[in-house]
């Protein structure tokens, strides 16, 4: 007997035809076997937040939301920018993620250049 399905990864859907190969009577979980026990479930050991970027930097530093490739620095030191003005790329899985202005303000340093790998969190630039 065949089976059409949807299946979700990533968020990216796909409808997938399945055969069922022994259509006999399934075998009973092991929980349901006579005699069987079942393993009690172990309380994971709680794990610490990890830092927020902007915990790390200044109200004018501008931090990589991921890590990746710098692709472009469309930027100057010196230079005037409006808020949401693109100011780099950034490449990560064949994906491009622009950076923009979080404030206006002018460009006091760059910290990066094109074809540089960077850190989530890493200071790119500062606006000041």
């Amino acid at each position: 007997m065949e089976r059409r399905l949807r299946i979700t990864v990533d968020g990216k859907a796909y409808v997938v035809t399945v055969e069922e190969l022994d259509a006999g009577p399934l075998a009973p979980p092991p929980a349901m076997v006579l005699g069987a026990t079942v393993p009690q479930a172990v309380a994971a050991a709680p794990v610490a937040a990890a830092p927020t970027a902007s915990a790390a930097h200044g109200v004018g530093d501008v931090v990589a939301p991921l890590g990746g490739t710098v692709q472009s620095v469309l930027v100057t030191v010196g230079q005037r920018v409006a808020e949401g003005e693109k100011l780099a790329v950034l490449e990560a899985m064949k994906m491009n993620t622009q950076i923009s202005a979080p404030r206006a303000g002018q460009v006091a340093r760059v910290e990066v250049r094109a074809g540089q790998v960077v850190e989530t969190g890493q200071l790119l630039l500062v606006i000041a």
